[in-house]
C-alpha cells in the first residue's frame, strides 16, 4: 500500500512545486481531474451545464479556475478537487430548497421580466434588465419575429434568453351573401385579439 501511495505521489507530482512538474505529470493530473469532476458534475443535477442560471454560471467558473489550479499544481491536488466537490454539494442544497421553497429560488436564480405584452414593448422593464430595443429586437428576430404585432407575449427569462410566445394569427373574415334581398352575413374564423 505503501509503495502505491508513492507511486501516486510520483506520478502526479504531488510533492513537487507547479514549475517542477514535467508534462507527464501534468498530463496525468489533468486527465485524474477531468474524470474526477466529470464524476462529481454527473452526481449533481444535469440542467447546471445545460440552460443555465447566473448561479448555474458561477459554479461552472468557480469549478472551472479551482480545477485548473490542481492541475497545474498552483493549488494543493486533494484540497483543490475537495473544495470542488464541496462546491458541488452547495449548488446541489441550494437547488433543494429552491425546489421547495420558491422565494429562495426567486433570490438565488432571480425571476423572468415580462418585456412585451400583447405587442407592447414595456419600456420601464427593459430599462430594469439594461436592454436597449436593439438587443430585444436581436432576440425577437432569432426567434422569427418580424413585427411586435405578431407577439402576445415575450419574457426575459432567468437564463437571460428571451421566451415568445406568438400573437393568434387574424381571423379570417368571409363575407357570405345568402340571397338577393338579404344582408350579407360576415364570418370570423380564428381569433386574433390578444387575450392578455
Amino acid at each position: 500500500m505503501d509503495q502505491l501511495g508513492s507511486a501516486m505521489r510520483t506520478v502526479l507530482g504531488l510533492e513537487l512545486e507547479s514549475q517542477d512538474l514535467s508534462v507527464v505529470q501534468m498530463g496525468v493530473r489533468a486527465v485524474v481531474v477531468y474524470v474526477i469532476t466529470v464524476f462529481m458534475v454527473r452526481l449533481a443535477k444535469k440542467r447546471f451545464m445545460g440552460r443555465a442560471t447566473a448561479f448555474d454560471v458561477i459554479l461552472g467558473i468557480m469549478i472551472g479556475s479551482i480545477v485548473s489550479r490542481a492541475v497545474t499544481g498552483n493549488a494543493p491536488f486533494f484540497p483543490a478537487l475537495a473544495a470542488t466537490a464541496a462546491l458541488i454539494g452547495m449548488h446541489w442544497l441550494f437547488s433543494g430548497v429552491a425546489l421547495h421553497w420558491h422565494g429562495f429560488g426567486s433570490l438565488i436564480k432571480g425571476k423572468p421580466r415580462l418585456l412585451i405584452d400583447c405587442g407592447k414593448v414595456d419600456t420601464k422593464a427593459l430599462r430594469a434588465m439594461h436592454m436597449t430595443e436593439h438587443d430585444l429586437w436581436e432576440a425577437l428576430r432569432d426567434e422569427g419575429v418580424s413585427s411586435l404585432g405578431q407577439v402576445s407575449e415575450a419574457r426575459l427569462e432567468r437564463s437571460g434568453n428571451l421566451s415568445v410566445l406568438k400573437a393568434p394569427p387574424k381571423p379570417k373574415v368571409v363575407n357570405v351573401k345568402v340571397e338577393d334581398g338579404v344582408q350579407i352575413v360576415r364570418i370570423e374564423i380564428g381569433s386574433g385579439a390578444c387575450n392578455h
